[in-house]
């Protein structure tokens, strides 16, 4: 049965269905691709979530040059960061990023640093100072990469974090990096993460003097 509550000292954040719903955008985008590739968009769609484009090209185009997937996800890029129609925060997001604006924490996405920003602005949330984007890391989730870069960059052993992700692949990595992990929406909900919550309106965030940040999750 998934936790109520965990203590961690350090929270790293997923942006694209944990704290910003992009779902609108990214299946725009993605049905486009499959469409132009000869694909079946649903199918697509069900491997998209989480990676880094070139990885869910190379996913779903196993015989094509990665250097091909890596030009593309350029393109891709592009399209994404250009379109913000329908980009809304996740329910509770504001809230909880006001409640941690104090705590360690750090944003750890597949999205580069311009895709993030637009995002994040479309959706009104507080950027993190501290931010591991597609930019930081040499390989995608499900690799641990990010999240063991996001630990290292705030100070913190990955046992002392908490990962809050909404994908398969998201959650794989947190799972990789050592690190427990909170599932945030519909997606998550099937894949046994340490706690889960419907949004960010379901948690309530509780920090104590000596650096303990307890989460309080209530699972209806």
């Amino acid at each position: 049965m998934p936790a109520t509550a965990l203590t961690a000292r350090a929270l790293l954040l997923d942006m694209d269905g944990t704290l910003v719903n992009s779902d609108a955008v990214v299946e725009r985008c993605w049905r486009r691709w499959a469409l132009r590739h000869g694909l079946n968009p649903e199918e697509a769609l069900k491997v998209v979530h989480g990676r880094q484009g070139y990885a869910t090209m190379a996913v779903l185009l196993p015989e094509r040059p990665m250097e091909q997937n890596y030009a593309d996800n350029r393109v891709m890029l592009a399209e994404e960061t250009a379109d913000t129609e329908g980009v809304v925060p996740v329910g509770g997001a504001s809230a909880f990023m006001d409640a941690i604006a104090a705590l360690p924490h750090a944003l750890v996405t597949s999205a580069d640093l311009a895709l993030a920003t637009v995002r994040m602005d479309a959706a009104e949330l507080r950027m993190p100072d501290f931010r591991v984007t597609a930019e930081s890391v040499g390989a995608s989730k499900p690799d641990p990469e990010g999240f063991l870069k996001g630990a290292a960059g705030l100070g913190f052993a990955p046992a002392d974090c908490v990962v809050f992700e909404d994908s398969e692949a998201g959650i794989a990595a947190g799972r990789a990096a050592g690190m427990r992990v909170v599932g945030v929406g519909p997606r998550a909900a099937a894949l046994s993460p340490d706690a889960h919550v419907k949004d960010l309106s379901h948690l309530r965030v509780e920090a104590a003097a000596d650096g303990a940040i307890t989460l309080h999750f209530d699972a209806r």
